[in-house]
């Protein structure tokens, strides 16, 4: 990065920078293609999933053609081993898993954008969740034995001010709040959501924590055979979707579904525009999975501090988005909602203190 050294807090804010940045982008390039009257190249606003669709497209591509053209697929193993008279790393065994997973991350996270709750609601519950896993992934990796790490009583208090901003925001919605239970649709993406995110943040977290003392932490390397086995799922999950009508008719009264055929079959005007969008949300997961993955730092800090600065850009960008395309303004609840997830922040900065501290005398940055 510039100028500063792996795994220290200079390093961390500036991936914290970069990802707040973007992340505010894509917020934006949303409201632009999907909101506003026209698009920024003077064309109709696209639906939803046509947009998410093109924009996924777009995003994939930004991950894949760096991870493959700069070689960083080139993973640094500390195992090696021999499949077919070719010697791979063992660690790919467990990273492409974690790729599919990913490929089941990233529709499910659209779709529940497409449920009948408020955007606001949709990411506050995915965010929530994903705070819990990282507290969870801790507990089960310390009880094993791979996690050599204590979680700070900081990290504690802010994980609690944390779900209890979005609490917040489940509570105070007011329409159909308690029938989202029981909604078949829901329980479906959601549940494929939490599981799949909980088996990706358990195997991040796998390998950071199992490089023996001195070994490199190839966090390029791991993004690299993640992006491209998450491409090849993605791919054919694509494809499962394309052609599910023709198998199970009754698929084809599902919007979701008829509209990314259609987005397909007859492509909106000006889709190389919404795929090109789809630059800066590519960028963002290269950000985001190197927080995930920072080193020396617990799941549960990780896990925070990514999904706390996404709600902050979020905020921002809703914001901006109000001024710009006339967007909704954030409600009371959201405010409330944001104050103690600055609460948490201001935790976590506790907790990085004693963590970097810790690093230091230990001589691991």
């Amino acid at each position: 990065m510039w100028k500063t050294a792996e795994g220290s807090t200079e390093r961390l804010l500036q991936l914290c920078s970069g990802y707040f940045l973007l992340y505010v982008v894509t917020g934006l390039v949303v409201k632009a293609f999907t909101a506003s009257a026209h698009t920024p190249m003077g064309t109709p606003p696209m639906g939803d999933i046509a947009f998410l669709s093109y924009n996924t497209l777009g995003a994939n591509l930004t991950c894949l053609i760096p991870a493959v053209v700069l070689g960083w697929w080139r993973l640094k193993s500390i195992r090696p081993v021999r499949v077919a008279g070719f010697e791979i790393p063992s660690e790919f065994f467990y990273i492409i898993p974690s790729g599919i997973c990913t490929a089941i991350v990233i529709p499910t996270t659209t779709l529940m954008y497409t449920l009948p709750i408020s955007v606001m609601v949709a990411m506050v519950i995915m965010r929530a969740s994903v705070i819990v896993i990282g507290r969870v992934v801790d507990g089960v990796q310390i009880a094993q034995g791979i996690l050599q790490k204590r979680i700070y009583w900081e990290e504690n208090i802010a994980v609690g001010f944390a779900v209890l901003g979005a609490c917040i925001e489940l509570f105070a919605f007011q329409s159909g709040g308690l029938s989202l239970l029981r909604n078949r649709a829901f329980q479906v993406i959601f549940a494929s959501y939490l599981t799949s995110y909980a088996i990706r943040i358990y195997i991040m977290n796998y390998y950071k924590n199992t490089r023996p003392k001195g070994a490199p932490l190839d966090n390029k390397g791991f993004f690299a055979v993640e992006q491209i086995a998450a491409s090849a799922a993605m791919v054919i999950i694509a494809l499962a979707v394309y052609n599910a009508p023709k198998y199970f008719p009754s698929l084809g009264g599902v919007r979701q579904i008829t509209d990314f055929v259609a987005s397909i079959r007859t492509p909106d005007i000006g889709w190389y525009w919404a795929a090109f969008s789809g630059l800066a949300f590519g960028l963002v997961a290269f950000f985001s999975v190197f927080i995930f993955m920072f080193k020396g730092r617990t799941a549960t800090f990780t896990g925070l501090i990514n999904r706390l600065t996404s709600l902050i850009a979020g905020t921002t960008a809703t914001l901006l988005g109000h001024f710009l395309f006339k967007s909704k303004w954030p409600t009371a609840q959201n405010w409330i909602s944001l104050g103690f997830v600055l609460v948490a922040v201001f935790f976590l900065s506790q907790a990085e203190r004693r963590r970097a501290q810790e690093l230091k005398a230990a001589k691991e940055i």
